[in-house]
């Protein structure tokens, strides 16, 4: 592109001045290489741009006509250029992001904070759907990267650790166990459980996990969101099983107590697609994710 802008502006400059010696000396070139490019110029389009003679040079009427779709071929060229610098600087762009609810919900406003206080110019998109809905956005191209569970069975998106994420239970403070350091899900199973809806990952692993300790749990209340399960667990409606990170939500009147027997987690990863590099905003948030969770504390 430079090499083609070069020799319309030769064009422009020569049009403008109505002189090779003058043009050359403006464009800091030797006059024998203005005409070269000026030459080139007119072979490509096919056209004579000037008349010379002794006396001078002299625009001709194919010139004249092409002169002003030549002006705003170069300031759109230079306007594409400095686009592309500053999306290469990350000082302009676009970021649509899919995210799990638990992910929406704490760690990814954190990472936008920071990111934004930086790169206040980016605009960033965010879709808070389940598990498979993050995998099915990636997929599809319509988001730039998701934030969930990767899928061995998905050979088109390609994903990158970002963090280890517990389960835990959310009790009521006046709840008997309430006062246990940990729980097991055996004890859990006879309460009164909250859970997310089916589509959830969350769901899924307490389910799966207790299917194969083959007991029996009353999953009394579903929902698909965080704060609404907290909110029946403030009312004394049953205890929640959700990821530890709701706990940032929880007031007074819960408790947040670890389940380890068994524990349960699962690896949250930054997911793309295998096919699809991302824009340098898009890399640039990605780093912001990860300094936010070298940085954020555990929970206790």
């Amino acid at each position: 592109m430079r090499h083609e802008l070069r020799h319309v502006r030769a064009f422009l400059k020569v049009a403008a001045l109505e002189s090779f010696t003058r043009a050359a000396a403006e464009l800091h070139v030797s006059q024998s290489a203005l005409t070269v490019q000026v030459k080139q110029l007119e072979e490509e389009l096919g056209v004579l741009l000037f008349d010379r003679n002794k006396r001078g040079v002299t625009i001709t009427g194919a010139g004249r006509d092409l002169l002003g779709p030549l002006q705003r071929l170069v300031l759109d060229a230079e306007a594409i250029i400095g686009y592309a610098h500053d999306i290469s600087a990350v000082r302009t762009g676009n970021i649509a992001i899919a995210a799990l609810p638990s992910i929406a919900a704490d760690l990814l406003p954190r990472a936008m904070r920071a990111f934004l206080r930086v790169q206040p110019e980016v605009r960033i998109t965010v879709h808070d759907v389940v598990a498979d809905r993050v995998c099915e956005l990636v997929a599809s191209r319509a988001v730039d990267l998701g934030l969930g569970t990767a899928s061995r069975q998905d050979r088109d998106i390609r994903g990158s650790a970002l963090y280890e994420d517990h389960l835990a239970a959310f009790v009521p403070t006046a709840h008997p166990l309430a006062k246990h350091k940990e729980l097991s899900l055996k004890e859990l199973s006879e309460c009164e459980l909250i859970l997310p809806n089916r589509e959830s990952s969350v769901r899924r692993m307490a389910e799966g996990a207790i299917a194969r300790l083959r007991i029996r749990a009353a999953i009394r209340h579903e929902t698909n969101f965080m704060p609404t399960a907290l909110a029946m667990v403030r009312r004394g409606l049953g205890v929640a099983i959700l990821p530890e990170s709701a706990g940032d939500e929880i007031s007074g009147e819960i408790v947040r107590v670890p389940i380890r027997k068994p524990a349960l987690s699962r690896q949250i990863c930054v997911l793309q697609r295998a096919d699809r590099a991302l824009s340098p905003a898009a890399e640039r948030f990605v780093q912001a994710l990860r300094n936010e969770v070298s940085t954020r504390p555990k929970p206790q």
